[in-house]
């Protein structure tokens, strides 16, 4: 079901041509500050797998992936990727990529199941990046200095657009706040999962939440997680468990907290049969993927993707994601938006 935010008195402050440019700039420089930071080197992704294989990202696992039959192939069926969580560690693998280097590759994907939205499209565009690790490194401190990286390339850009628009002016802190998701719940007992990421960010601004997909001491887990990438079940500190989490920052446009990116260090062997047994899908041991994880085939990485038009839209303060990328919407929507002075492309 598609649902409109609809912020008072919203004006874009930059109109179609301007905001053409600012999506080029931000780009461009993002993702070089991105590889500088965590040494990764730019590859050519897919845009669809073969079914089958467990290479396509599961997301929350109920979401289904557009897919068609390939002629040439015996009408083999292949999937558009969801992301390229688990594709990325096959490649890390057969390119052979040391520990402290990774990959990273612009990210198209359908999900045809979205609830569309400001926030949400059936096209994804993301900044998907992988990088190999030592199996030491598997604990909380190394997951925050990755993340501190990429919150220091996210500040360096939101300065490189106030100097190209001054009209847009800074608003990220300079440090990003750390709180487990278990921490969360604690601290706001009667609020939803999104209500308590507004409270928490709207307080400081940028926070990342570690620990999303296994349960909560309320019995439900903060946001789901396919048990085949994202390791949430290591106990990290304080007896909390989890080496992963989401991004997020406040967006005054929208009054709300804004995922902009989800990452996290990956399953190793061990991880990966005890999150498959915990989700009740040990049956996936037997697919490519999961084969060459189990067999020890595989680097332990660690990686997420950052979303390019989310990105776009936080920076831009535009007040729609239809606002950044070329779309389709409900006409409803569309009607709603062009009255509201946020023209969806």
């Amino acid at each position: 079901m598609s649902y409109l935010i609809k912020p008072k008195e919203y004006h874009a402050v930059l109109d179609l041509q301007q905001t053409e440019m600012g999506i080029k700039r931000i780009k461009d420089f993002f993702q070089q500050n991105l590889s500088s930071e965590l040494r990764l080197r730019r590859i050519t992704a897919p845009l669809f797998v073969l079914k089958g294989m467990g290479i396509n990202d599961d997301l929350n696992g109920v979401e289904r992936a557009v897919n068609f039959p390939i002629k040439d192939m015996g009408d083999q069926c292949a999937e558009i990727v969801h992301s390229l969580a688990k594709w990325k560690r096959l490649t890390l693998a057969d390119y052979h990529i040391h520990e402290g280097f990774g990959i990273y590759t612009d990210m198209n994907a359908i999900r045809a199941d979205e609830e569309l939205g400001n926030l949400h499209s059936l096209y994804v565009d993301q900044w998907d990046w992988e990088r190999a690790m030592s199996p030491n490194d598997r604990n909380l401190d190394f997951l925050k200095e990755v993340v501190n990286r990429i919150y220091s390339a996210m500040v360096r850009t939101e300065y490189l657009v106030y100097e190209a628009f001054p009209a847009i002016t800074p608003i990220l802190p300079n440090e990003i706040k750390f709180i487990h998701s278990e921490e969360l719940l604690q601290r706001y007992p009667t609020l939803s999962t999104k209500e308590r990421e507004n409270e928490i960010t709207k307080e400081y601004g940028a926070v990342f939440i570690i620990g999303i997909g296994g349960a909560l001491s309320n019995g439900k887990p903060h946001d789901g997680r396919a048990p085949d990438y994202d390791d949430w079940t290591t106990t990290s500190e304080n007896g909390f468990k989890g080496l992963n989490g989401d991004l997020i920052v406040w967006n005054p446009v929208l009054n709300q907290g804004m995922e902009l990116s989800s990452m996290g260090i990956r399953v190793n062997q061990e991880v990966l049969s005890e999150q498959l047994r915990i989700a009740d899908q040990e049956t996936r041991k037997d697919l490519y993927f999961h084969k060459r994880l189990l067999n020890g085939e595989l680097p332990q990485s660690i990686g997420g993707g950052i979303g390019q038009s989310r990105l776009c839209m936080f920076y831009l303060r535009k007040a729609h994601i239809g606002e950044i990328q070329a779309g389709l919407w409900p006409c409803e929507m569309r009607k709603e938006a062009e009255a509201l002075g946020m023209p969806l492309i």
